[in-house]
C-alpha cells in the first residue's frame, strides 16, 4: 500500500481535509456576513450622526441583534444557550424541540421503510406489479411536498388524527421511495448462476427469497435507508411548517421568521443538520451490526 494511501487512512488524514474544508467555510460565512449586513450598519450609524471606520463597521456586522446573515459566532452562542442554559423540558430549549421532530421523523421512517420493504418484495415477485406499480412510484416523487403536506394536515385533520400522525405520514410520503428502488435493485442482485444453483437444489420462490435474494439486498438497503432517514427528517420539519405546531424544529423556525429573529433561525438549522447526521450515523452503525453478525467484514 503506498504512503499516500496510508495517510489518507489514517485519523489524521481524515481530520485534516474535513477541517480544511469546515475553515474555508467559515471564513466565507463571515466574508458573506459582512458584505450582507454591512447596508443596514451603515444605513443605522447614518441615522445616529456616526461615521465608523471599516474596522467598527465589520465588527458591528458580526454583532447585529437581527442581522440579514448572522456571523458563525452568533449562531454557536444562541445554539449553545438554547440547548445546555435551559431546561430540556422548556420549550426555548432546542432539546424539546429536536425530540418532537426526531419522534415524529423515526415512526414516518418506519413507516416509509416497511412499506418501501413490501413494495419491492410485490415487484420483484409480481410482473404485474413492475409494470403497473412502478412508474406510479416515481411519479408520486414529482409532486412537491410543499404542495402535499398541508393537504395532508387538513385530511387528517379533518378525521381527528393530529400532532405526531400526520408528520410522520408526510416522512414516510418521502422516505418510501428511496428504500423500494434500493430494496429492488438489492433483490435482483444475484446473478443468474446463482438464481440457477437454487433451482438444482429444488428450492421454491419462497426459499430463494429468504435465504437468498433478501441477505444479498442488505447491502443495498442500508445504503438507501441511510439516504431515507435523513430525507425523513426534512418531510418532517416541513410538516411541521403548516400545522402553526407549538413543537419540533420547523415550528422554531417559523416562529424566528415570524419576529425576524435570523439567529434563532440558524441555530435551529444547526440543530436539524446534527439531528440528521446523528440520526445517519446510527443507521451506519445499525448496518455494521448487521453486517458483522452476517459474517461481513466491516
Amino acid at each position: 500500500m503506498s504512503d499516500i494511501a496510508i495517510s489518507f487512512m489514517s485519523p489524521r488524514g481524515r481530520v485534516l481535509p474535513v477541517a480544511t474544508i469546515v475553515a474555508a467555510i467559515v471564513v466565507l460565512w463571515y466574508a458573506l456576513a459582512v458584505l450582507l449586513n454591512w447596508p443596514q450598519v451603515t444605513a443605522m450609524m447614518a441615522n445616529n450622526g456616526q461615521t465608523g471606520t471599516t474596522p467598527e463597521i465589520i465588527g458591528a456586522t458580526w454583532s447585529m441583534e437581527r442581522p440579514v446573515l448572522p456571523s458563525p459566532h452568533q449562531v454557536i452562542a444562541e445554539f449553545w444557550k438554547t440547548t445546555f442554559e435551559v431546561a430540556p423540558s422548556s420549550k426555548r430549549s432546542l432539546l424539546y424541540h429536536a425530540w418532537i421532530t426526531a419522534s415524529a421523523t423515526m415512526l414516518g421512517f418506519a413507516f416509509g421503510a416497511i412499506l418501501g420493504m413490501l413494495l419491492a418484495a410485490g415487484i420483484v415477485h409480481v410482473r404485474t406489479l413492475d409494470r403497473s406499480l412502478m412508474p406510479w412510484i416515481i411519479a408520486s416523487q414529482t409532486v412537491p411536498i410543499l404542495a402535499i403536506a398541508p393537504m395532508i394536515i387538513v385530511i387528517l385533520g379533518a378525521v381527528g388524527m393530529v400532532g405526531l400522525v400526520p408528520k410522520a405520514i408526510i416522512s414516510m410520503y418521502l422516505c418510501f421511495f428511496p428504500v423500494t428502488i434500493g430494496m429492488v435493485k438489492g433483490l435482483r442482485s444475484p446473478d443468474v448462476l446463482q438464481l440457477d444453483l437454487m433451482r438444482t437444489y429444488s428450492a421454491g420462490d419462497w426459499q430463494v427469497f429468504w435465504k437468498l435474494r433478501l441477505p444479498a439486498s442488505i447491502p443495498f438497503l442500508f445504503a438507501s435507508m441511510k439516504v431515507a432517514i435523513a430525507i425523513s427528517l426534512v418531510g418532517t420539519i416541513v410538516g411541521e411548517l403548516p400545522t402553526g405546531a407549538s413543537g419540533g424544529i420547523g415550528a422554531r423556525l417559523l416562529s424566528g421568521s415570524y419576529y425576524g429573529q435570523t439567529v434563532q433561525i440558524w441555530s435551529a438549522l444547526l440543530m436539524a443538520a446534527l439531528l440528521g447526521s446523528v440520526l445517519v450515523y446510527a443507521m451506519g452503525g445499525i448496518e455494521r451490526l448487521t453486517l458483522r453478525k452476517m459474517g461481513a467484514r466491516v
